[in-house]
């Protein structure tokens, strides 16, 4: 086990390690950055920190040539990610969001994979007014990213309110339970001109992060929730997940699944996405020990000398389950329970208009990519703003990129219905099976990561992919396909029936073969593709799952069972019989 408040006796350290040792608790010099307007940036360590306050530095990459050509500094802007844990979040905070989005960001409110928001655009002199402001709605953006426990993430279940409100008070106690204890958040962003700090409780400042230590994790943990029959949180896509075990319509414990990850490098044969593996259950009064138990255990012997290793999936690689488990339970004190049976059905959202028990409504919307945005024959954005307003109910954000208007009174809905009419909402999920069921990751023009497009051109090869569709008499079938800009996997390409992985631009990796319920890895079946290629290599797999298919097989099983892929469940096996250029 490594000594986490001595980690320069730790040899081979990466870069980011000693950053974070000597970032006093996250603090490094953001302060004195912020105040320099010399600079649209903030230095290079602190552009690391600014990540575990939910902050990333980009620029804009469509204009990146020019401005170099002119002299100029790139066009800096920042992310800022908000932690809304299980997606839930008021009237009052949707407009306070929908409100800096136009105040200090580019206009676009996102909606992301792990159900929270994301403002880009945001310039440097308003990043900490930004902040502030998401603080003062009762939301923060710590830990939203950086080397900790990330958004938790919960199934909305509007048709299940029963269990749903149980899931969700789990979704935050995690979530508060494995936040960081430093007070530099609070010192950096929410103290005003005169000194004073605005909704913080004066306590001292510890100096001591009790369950991260002073380098906090090796690399970015996740947790999801998920509530069967719904897999919509993907939940063997995250570092850490909690199915829930219903009885007489209770949540009596959770089965607990550990060490997924999607994310990779292409070229990188040792680095591979990895479903979760179940590692037992626990009853709801040890869930939050039990996070906290295996959180550390990836803290002590997670790799911190070689980042693209450093995910809990690849300590479990290396040491083995019942290694792990052991660990696990030698930390808890008590032994876990025996794994309880579960069965998954759909990782999509279901939409349209649902009632439960207690007379309530909820719409789920579909967005595509999560962009909440108006357009000139679509006003979505101002129309959820408006429904905000009268709305006495909450939001919730789906895993899927998309928006469940929930609650909704008996005494409000005539009322959503027209706003609903007037904005063009009324029928937004009128759409083909594919497109409902696709994602992307936001790509270019902000992402440095990014090797090629995805946000932006997903919706119109999805257009075209729909002509074939239509003509094959494929409209309505549910084909899950996602997007990303590069091998990351923001957007859990890896796990899609379809997926496409930026290569470079206007190229892409092409995926076949993931579970519907999320439950199977999917395979390389084309290399590099040129977009213009696309449609050419998928349309006589379609054509072949039109007359081929046995009843009711999906889409990811047909390509398995017609040869083109083969099943793929274990991460190590990703890449076999495959050699990439």
């Amino acid at each position: 086990m490594t000594d986490q408040n001595n980690p320069g006796d730790e040899p081979k350290l990466s870069k980011n390690e000693i950053i974070k040792a000597n970032s006093k608790f996250l603090r490094g010099t953001i302060a004195e950055g912020l105040l320099d307007d010399s600079t649209g940036v903030l230095v290079a360590d602190d552009t690391q920190l600014s990540k575990f306050h939910g902050i990333y530095q980009q620029d804009d990459r469509d204009v990146r040539r020019d401005r170099r050509k002119a002299g100029q500094e790139p066009a800096y802007s920042f992310l800022a990610r908000v932690r809304v844990p299980g997606g839930v979040c008021t009237p009052e905070q949707w407009l306070d969001i929908d409100r800096l989005c136009t105040d200090y960001a580019n206009g676009t409110l996102k909606l992301t994979t792990r159900q929270t928001f994301q403002l880009h655009g945001i310039i440097k002199k308003n990043l900490k007014t930004t902040i502030r402001k998401i603080n003062d709605s009762l939301m923060d953006t710590l830990a939203a990213c950086g080397d900790v426990n990330r958004n938790v993430m919960c199934n909305p279940n509007p048709y299940q309110s029963r269990v749903h409100a149980d899931a969700l008070e789990m979704a935050k106690s995690i979530s508060a339970h494995l936040t960081p204890a430093t007070r530099a958040y609070h010192e950096i962003w929410l103290v005003d001109e005169n000194g004073e700090r605005e909704n913080v409780t004066s306590t001292p400042d510890p100096e001591v992060e009790p369950i991260y230590g002073k380098t906090y994790l090796p690399r970015k943990f996740k947790i999801g929730i998920a509530v069967p029959p719904s897999n919509d949180v993907d939940v063997f896509a995250n570092d850490l997940g909690f199915i829930a075990v219903i009885e007489d319509d209770k949540i009596v414990g959770y089965t607990i699944t550990v060490g997924g990850g999607m994310g990779m490098s292409h070229g990188k044969g040792e680095t591979y996405p990895r479903l979760a593996d179940v590692l037992g259950f626990c009853t709801p009064e040890q869930v939050t020990d039990v996070a906290e138990k295996i959180v550390t255990t990836q803290r002590d012997y997670g790799d911190r000398a070689d980042r693209r290793h450093a995910r809990l999936k690849y300590t479990i690689e290396d040491r083995g389950l019942a290694w792990f488990r052991g660990e696990v339970e030698n930390r808890l004190g008590y032994p876990l329970g025996q794994a309880r049976p579960f069965a998954f059905d759909h990782n999509g959202d279901r939409y349209g208009w649902v009632d439960d028990e207690n007379g309530n409504s909820h719409l789920t919307l579909f967005i595509q990519n999560g962009c909440v945005i108006d357009a000139d024959d679509f006003p979505m954005r101002t129309g959820l703003r408006e429904i905000a307003r009268v709305h006495d109910g909450d939001f919730r954000l789906t895993a899927n990129q998309n928006l469940i208007i929930a609650n909704i009174s008996v005494a409000k809905r005539n009322e959503i219905k027209v706003l609903l009419a007037q904005h063009k909402l009324t029928d937004s999920h009128a759409h083909t099976g594919l497109r409902l069921n696709s994602m992307a990751c936001v790509a270019l023009p902000t992402c440095g990561l990014a090797l090629a497009e995805a946000q932006r051109y997903l919706p119109d090869l999805i257009t075209e992919l729909n002509s074939v569709l239509v003509e094959l008499g494929l409209r309505d079938d549910a084909i899950t396909v996602r997007m990303t800009g590069c091998p990351n996997g923001c957007a859990r390409p890896y796990i899609a029936e379809i997926a496409f992985v930026g290569r470079s631009p206007g190229k892409y990796n092409i995926y076949l073969g993931g579970g519907f319920t999320g439950d199977r890895l999917n395979k390389l079946y084309k290399n590099s593709a040129r977009q213009e290629e696309i449609i050419g290599i998928l349309r006589p797999i379609l054509e072949r799952y039109v007359t081929e298919r046995n009843n009711g097989e999906r889409f990811g099983d047909f390509v398995i069972r017609a040869g083109y892929v083969a099943e793929t469940r274990e991460g190590r096996a990703f890449h076999d019989d495959f050699k990439e250029d």
